[in-house]
């Protein structure tokens, strides 16, 4: 089969050799222009050269040069995995089979681009994926394929998105351009009442507040580890926590300290009091990286009784 491949980062990269490794012939590879503020080059950029293939690089794929690059290549079949720049639909229909994608959700719930953490954040016990026919309206397009993935309670957006997401993604697109290559799809229209939409989960949304429900507080942190790192802070100083164990109270008489108060301090930790129990801060950012909550309380000088801002 010949490939278009559209895409960036590691995930782009992934299905890149997935599709060469299985001998598939990639006949073109999109990427985004380098980024003149990163010393870092374009990860899918590099393993293109590294296969012996050019990158295509336009600053927009609106253009005439993008599409007569797609009508070139003769591509089969084009495949989006982790697009960042928009692509009309005068360029998806061009190759034979046209174009699918990849979203790391079970579309239509949390369309857009932070959808793994809005459904961590927002206490799902499952997510998945789903692949695609695009449209011109963002994760909006005819369903193929989907895969579903349980959201264990300490799971974090780093273990959802690179233990599962991740892999079973790119062998989502491959089972996806099969079927499509071979007229035996199907295509779902998404069912718009179950529809909705989020924006990036950015670092206004990663505040912690002590003052609201443990549970709550817990899900955001593990929905912002890795990124962005849900936060708070402690006087002036701005305080990232990564992982995290909840202690539910049970009584009246189990309840430590008040939200945001600082109730213990152990070998490897300090607990942080809040409606319904405690959050054990077990990695947390400290000056020189991550560390874990008891080299934090030690470098910030942090003390039983003292408060973080609610």
């Amino acid at each position: 089969m010949r490939i278009a491949l559209i895409g960036s980062s590691d995930f782009g990269k992934a299905a890149l050799e997935a599709f060469l490794n299985r001998g598939d012939e990639v006949v073109a590879v999109f990427c985004p222009p380098d980024n003149p503020k990163s010393s870092k080059p374009e990860v899918l950029k590099e393993a293109a050269i590294a296969r012996g293939l050019t990158p295509l690089q336009f600053a927009s794929l609106k253009g005439a040069d993008a599409a007569q690059a797609m009508i070139d290549s003769q591509a089969d079949i084009c495949v989006m995995a982790y697009v960042l720049q928009f692509v009309p639909q005068e360029l998806c229909k061009i190759p034979k089979h046209g174009t699918i994608q990849y979203h790391p959700s079970l579309l239509p719930k949390y369309r857009g681009p932070s959808a793994i953490n809005w459904a961590i954040a927002l206490g799902e016990e499952k997510t998945g994926l789903t692949i695609f026919r695009p449209s011109d309206g963002l994760d909006e397009g005819e369903i193929i394929l989907q895969k579903e993935v349980c959201i264990a309670p300490n799971d974090t957006l780093g273990t959802v998105y690179f233990d599962h997401l991740f892999p079973l993604g790119v062998k989502a697109l491959l089972e996806a351009a099969d079927l499509v290559a071979a007229n035996q799809h199907q295509e779902i229209v998404q069912d718009e009442s179950q529809a909705n939409y989020e924006g990036w989960f950015g670092v206004d949304a990663a505040q912690i507040h002590w003052a609201t429900h443990i549970t709550q507080i817990h899900n955001l942190i593990r929905a912002c580890n890795p990124a962005p790192g849900a936060w708070t802070k402690f006087g002036d100083q701005k305080v990232q926590i990564y992982d995290c164990h909840k202690h539910i109270v049970a009584t009246f008489g189990a309840v430590k300290g008040k939200p945001g108060e600082i109730t213990e301090i152990t070998l490897d930790s300090f607990f942080v009091a809040c409606h319904g129990g405690q959050i054990e801060v077990l990695k947390a950012k400290g000056a020189a990286g991550k560390v874990s909550g008891a080299e934090l309380a030690r470098e910030l000088n942090l003390n039983v009784g003292q408060f973080f801002t609610i």
